[in-house]
């Protein structure tokens, strides 16, 4: 059937701007106003590209190879993200989330808070890859805290995200993070070392922030009431020891070790699975159990129990069939030469590594306010300039780092998004009072641009030995 395909046929621009202004709308009126979920949209949108497509001349066996095209593309990501639900599931049953939150929580200090916040989030977000998980229990927690020591609750608020998004974007267990690297076909480890440039300077910039904001509250008192309950719930229900974290430093060393992803996750998924028999006494049929559908804490303490229930392989299947659907639509705009089309028309914005990346950044906060979702921004964009980063001999792992530092990281400041409406609700907090605390997600888009026109961290193929390396001939071209 191979040699039947054809992908020399031109899409009208029309047809083109179509497609893409229905999936911007229909994603607009299906999360804001419909409750419509972004799956059927997806897949509608994949009807009304399908049929662009056959206007243009391609068969249904072509159209059907694009998007099989776009899942293969996916297939390695979307088993990690399988097995980080059965790790996740796996590390709580193990006792090592608790460890981590336990000993996270007790750096607090009432002359540093919002730095101390930021941190613990930072802590809490890493150890269960999720920002959603870390905003709606540690940081209401964080909440009552900062409003008992009088901190304006909108900076208490951006520390939180900061600190959530931060590990939302930096860990291995993030769905968000296993999507990037699989729209930019990067390494997974290769993407969070990237990252590292970008990010922890971010994270630093933020946190000095923090610690100006947090000057005239030093001398506030601090309502540990909360903390107290969740340090002793931890302690009362579950064996808590620094050697529960041999875990997660199993998988960094591993991840320096360049270990693959997939057997990296299955050794630490195995190891958190026999220290939960070990040091929690679960049972086998429990600890089996727990890796399909997840850990469910039943302490009695409903802002711990809602922290802790989590994980498992079934957790993880409504963002891998999102990625599969989103990547299917992905290959046809890329297979039958619809972002080739639109991109054309673009061109001189793209006809250099610092106007790429700027458009990169730009296009994620538009797509980000255009589909109220950052898996929808992530995708779109990435499978969209993935060709012009090809062109240009940049290796994959420079534009998995900008769909994070744009599409994840600028998800919170969307109003009518679903990162930003999630995180009003339960931080109690508009999105346009804590805009411009969450210092995180203003600064990183820009460090991301920065290092476009500088050269700075722009990895090509030819550099691939020198981690910092730039090409001399494309900065005398900017």
């Amino acid at each position: 059937m191979s040699k039947e395909l054809n992908y020399d046929k031109l899409p009208g621009f029309g047809g083109v701007v179509f497609v893409l202004c229905f999936l911007a709308v229909g994603m607009a009126i299906s999360v804001l106003w419909l409750n419509i979920p972004v799956h059927i949209t997806l897949i509608a949108t994949i009807i009304v590209a399908s049929l662009v497509a056959m206007k243009a001349g391609y068969t249904w066996d072509e159209i059907q190879a694009t998007m099989l095209h776009g899942c293969n593309i996916a297939m390695a990501p979307m088993l990690i993200l399988m097995i980080i639900g059965v790790l996740i599931g796996s590390w709580i049953a193990a006792g090592t989330v608790q460890t981590m939150i336990y000993y996270g929580l007790q750096i607090l200090s009432p002359s540093i808070f919002l730095v101390a916040a930021a941190l613990i989030c930072c802590v809490t977000s890493v150890a269960t890859g999720s920002s959603y998980t870390t905003g709606g229990t540690v940081g209401v927690a964080l909440m009552g805290i900062g409003a008992g020591m009088g901190i304006p609750l909108p900076m208490v608020a951006g520390a939180v995200i900061t600190g959530a998004a931060f590990g939302d974007k930096m860990s291995p267990l993030s769905d968000s993070t296993n999507l990037s690297a699989a729209v930019a076909e990067a390494d997974l480890f290769d993407h969070i070392k990237s990252m590292m440039y970008t990010t922890v300077p971010g994270l630093l910039i933020a946190l000095i922030g923090y610690a100006l904001l947090g000057l005239k509250f030093g001398n506030g008192t601090m309502d540990t009431t909360q903390i107290s309950l969740t340090l002793e719930t931890l302690k009362s229900n579950f064996y808590i020891s620094p050697i529960l974290l041999i875990p997660p430093v199993l998988v960094i060393w591993m991840a320096i070790k360049k270990v693959p992803a997939i057997p990296a996750m299955i050794i630490a998924s195995v190891v958190g699975a026999i220290f939960a028999l070990i040091f929690q006494g679960t049972s086998l049929n429990e600890v089996t159990n727990v890796l399909n559908g997840g850990y469910v804490s039943t302490t009695g303490v409903a802002f711990v129990d809602q922290l802790l229930s989590r994980g498992g392989l079934q957790s993880m299947m409504w963002t891998v069939s999102l990625g599969f659907i989103g990547l299917g639509l992905g290959g046809i705009l890329e297979k039958t030469r619809m972002l080739e089309v639109f991109l054309s028309r673009i061109a001189g914005l793209v006809k250099n590594t610092s106007g790429l990346i700027t458009t990169t950044v730009v296009s994620l906060i538009g797509l980000n306010l255009a589909t109220a979702s950052q898996y929808m921004a992530i995708i779109i964009s990435g499978r969209m300039l993935i060709p012009e980063y090809k062109k240009k001999k940049l290796l994959p792992r420079v534009l998995s780092r900008t769909l994070e530092d744009a599409g994840t990281l600028f998800s919170p400041l969307v109003p009518w998004g679903l990162c930003g409406v999630f995180f009003s609700g339960v931080l109690g907090v508009p999105t346009t009072q804590y805009f411009w605390y969450a210092f995180l997600s203003l600064v990183v888009p820009v460090i991301a641009i920065i290092y476009g026109f500088v050269g700075f961290a722009i990895w090509y193929e030819d550099d691939i030995d020198d981690p910092t390396a730039y090409s001399k001939q494309e900065f005398l071209n900017l």
